[in-house]
């Protein structure tokens, strides 16, 4: 069974109430998308899973729209509602401390589960945008994401 929390609009509801986020491009679409994603081969329910989604500008960098939701074995899912057609990335890692950052190992390999949009893969470094770019136009769809681990224990756990 999935974990689910929600984005309506520009805001994250939750136990914790409303947290705003900025607006993610400047103009109201005709047909604001709902975009579920579903976080798959989660290792631990310690921590949080965090997402950012991201314009071409903002890939791997900070973005405007993030969400946090606690991480469950298996897996979650969070959906963003209101989110303007587009092409946008999604990135996400599993912030198993809770210190709001990718800890990261010998020669920055990240110890913690990290994951981006259409699955795409990490080698020597986060994937381009062009592998991780998805493009929404108003339509209701789901991303799966599957967190990928290279130090610190068994996938999943």
């Amino acid at each position: 069974m999935l974990n689910t929390k929600t984005l309506r609009g520009s805001a994250l509801v939750g136990p914790a109430g409303l947290l705003m986020l900025a607006p993610l491009v400047t103009g109201a679409a005709e047909s604001p998308s709902v975009l579920h994603i579903d976080f798959t081969n989660l290792r631990t329910a310690k921590g949080v899973v965090h997402l950012d989604v991201c314009t071409k500008a903002q890939f791997l960098k900070e973005c405007p729209i993030s969400a946090d939701t606690p991480s469950k074995i298996g897996g979650v899912r969070l959906t963003v509602k209101g989110l303007p057609a587009g092409t946008y990335a999604i990135q996400a890692f599993l912030d198993e401390n809770g210190n709001k950052k990718v800890d990261r190992g010998l020669f920055g390999m990240p110890k913690e589960g990290v994951g981006f949009s259409n699955d795409a893969k990490i080698t020597f470094g986060p994937p381009s945008w062009k592998d991780a770019a998805f493009t929404t136009n108003g339509a209701e769809q789901t991303i799966h994401i599957k967190m990928r681990y290279f130090l610190g224990g068994e996938n999943p756990r």
